[in-house]
């Protein structure tokens, strides 16, 4: 009996302990590493281009409407909102619950800010035109009107009005993009272009900035005032620059990263074979390919030049042997895969490799080039990253051994990159692609209108081209919209201002203990929807 009473007196003593540490210890927090590719160019929604920014700017702020776990449209700020019947005038009803990180209520006079800003000359975006379906946005945009007249009010503290230039279909899918997120007026009036900097940032979505620490990482904590904070089931989220594909999944390996930002096309065979439960590929809205400068000669004056690199590139041997990862080889600049939308393939996309290498070689002796012509020398610039640098290097050979091109490889770091391009300064040829911004063709087909600047990196300026998307944004019949970006991208191709390589597909590594993640075509994954398991 005595035995027994000491006993049971240990476990009484046990528990106790147990008690008291349970009390007294710090819960253990839920922390999510993510690989986030390059080093990102600014968390400014306005002034940012790339992917990685964009992957931080969906856990930082909400806009009227955001996506769920899937990838679908659904409300976000805008808890409703109704579309008059000439489809021009917008009423958004936000959420009263809605409120920043510092404990202020998100109003329609913050969207009014915001979107000013956006279109402002001042600001220089390479997205204002995102806005320019909005009365006098693109007006604005270039410096033709005041930013007051944009066509955007706040009628009361939760009720906006924004009233386009004609009906638009694309225009409510396209305000889930982080360049149309509000901004805290009293806040950035308060710290001008600091307001992004950690503990100056104020947010309105998931998370809020803790710390940005340049070529590491950047990390989010939990924001207590997100309307749907206790859905949120992560405590902090590590955004982790990792440039070098082979060392971020070296880290997953590791255990530092429980997503990555892509994965080594070289690697994706072992992986389907090792670790096949944490590969995840996916079909992705999304286009690989190059763009010529037509602001500079040979190029300007020549489409048979244009058009014989083109034809000269296999696109089957890039995917197939080199990718390696599902990526579908491309003649157009529009993916499949968008809603209601079949892109144009020109006629030579049904030809053989042999077909299109011969057509080429007359194109380019047509042009005065090649064996037996002038002898021409290509840049082609890309990016810091061994995938980039892969395809640069086939392109390289097909040229040389098929026109007799002599290329030169230069890379560069992303910011680098993304700045020379927007402004036109690459010689030859650059490594480029889109990522749709919403699930429209127009999303693709706007980048190369003349008056896009920034964005149309190429410098094409065609009034016909132009002509016809500008009338697609506004044709409210959907069959007859369809048909003109289809003429549209037509026109786009037999120009030859890119070099189409392929489709791209989405490829990550995801630990099997992430909760939550659901491959979709947009390949967002805001962090809001996962969570860490055992």
């Amino acid at each position: 009996m005595a035995a027994v009473g000491v006993t049971v007196f240990g476990r009484r003593v046990l528990a106790a302990i147990l008690l008291v540490l349970c009390m007294t210890m710090p819960a253990l927090s839920a922390v999510l590493h993510r690989g986030n590719g390059a080093e990102p160019e600014t968390l400014d929604p306005h002034k940012s281009t790339g992917e990685a920014e964009s992957w931080i700017q969906y856990d930082l702020f909400e806009g009227l409407v955001t996506l769920d776990a899937a990838g679908h449209l659904v409300p976000g700020v805008a808890q409703h909102w109704t579309l008059s019947a000439d489809g021009r005038t917008y009423h958004f009803d936000l959420r009263p619950e809605a409120k920043w990180s510092d404990g202020t209520p998100v109003t329609a006079d913050d969207f009014v800010f915001a979107w000013r800003r956006l279109v402002s000359p001042s600001t220089g975006s390479r997205y204002a035109f995102f806005l320019w379906p909005v009365r006098n946005g693109e007006k604005i945009s270039k410096g033709q009107a005041p930013a007051e007249s944009l066509g955007v009010r706040a009628l009361s503290p939760h009720r906006l009005e924004v009233e386009l230039e004609a009906p638009t279909g694309y225009f409510l899918a396209s305000l889930q993009h982080p360049s149309t997120f509000p901004l805290s007026h009293a806040n950035v009036k308060a710290h001008g272009n600091d307001f992004i900097r950690p503990g100056k940032l104020v947010s309105n979505g998931a998370f809020m900035l803790a710390a940005a620490v340049p070529q590491s990482h950047v990390k989010l904590v939990r924001n207590p005032h997100f309307h749907a904070a206790n859905d949120v089931k992560l405590d902090s989220v590590y955004f982790h620059s990792t440039e070098n594909r082979d060392t971020e999944l070296k880290r997953f390996r590791a255990g530092e990263l429980d997503v990555t930002y892509d994965i080594p096309d070289a690697q994706i065979p072992w992986l389907r074979e090792n670790m096949p439960s944490e590969l995840r590929l996916a079909p992705f809205l999304s286009s690989y390919y190059y763009v010529i400068n037509l602001r500079r000669e040979p190029w300007k004056s020549n489409p048979d030049l244009r058009a014989a690199l083109s034809l000269a590139v296999d696109r089957a041997i890039i995917a197939e042997k080199i990718t390696r990862g599902g990526e579908i080889p491309s003649y157009t600049v529009t993916p499949p895969g968008v809603s209601d939308y079949t892109a144009p393939e020109p006629k030579y996309a049904a030809w053989t490799q042999a077909q299109r290498d011969a057509k080429a070689q007359e194109l380019i002796a047509k042009a005065g080039y090649g064996p037996g012509g002038k002898p021409l020398e290509v840049e082609i610039l890309f990016n810091t990253s061994d995938n980039h640098r892969k395809v640069a290097i086939a392109l390289e050979s097909m040229w040389r051994v098929k026109l007799g091109v002599r290329a030169r490889l230069v890379n560069r770091e992303w910011k680098v990159l993304l700045a020379d391009r927007a402004a036109g300064k690459f010689d030859d040829i650059v490594r480029g692609g889109w990522i749709g911004d919403y699930d429209d063709a127009y999303s693709f087909l706007s980048l190369f209108r003349s008056d896009v600047s920034g964005q149309n990196h190429a410098g094409y300026a065609n009034p016909d081209y132009d002509r016809l998307v500008r009338d697609a944004a506004g044709e409210p019949d959907a069959a007859k919209r369809r048909a003109l970006m289809q003429q549209a991208e037509s026109m786009l191709l037999a120009d030859h201002p890119v070099i189409p390589i392929y489709t791209y597909v989405s490829s990550h590594m995801v630990a099997d203990k992430v909760q939550g993640w659901q491959d979709n075509i947009r390949d967002i994954h805001l962090s809001r929807y996962l969570s860490i398991g055992p």
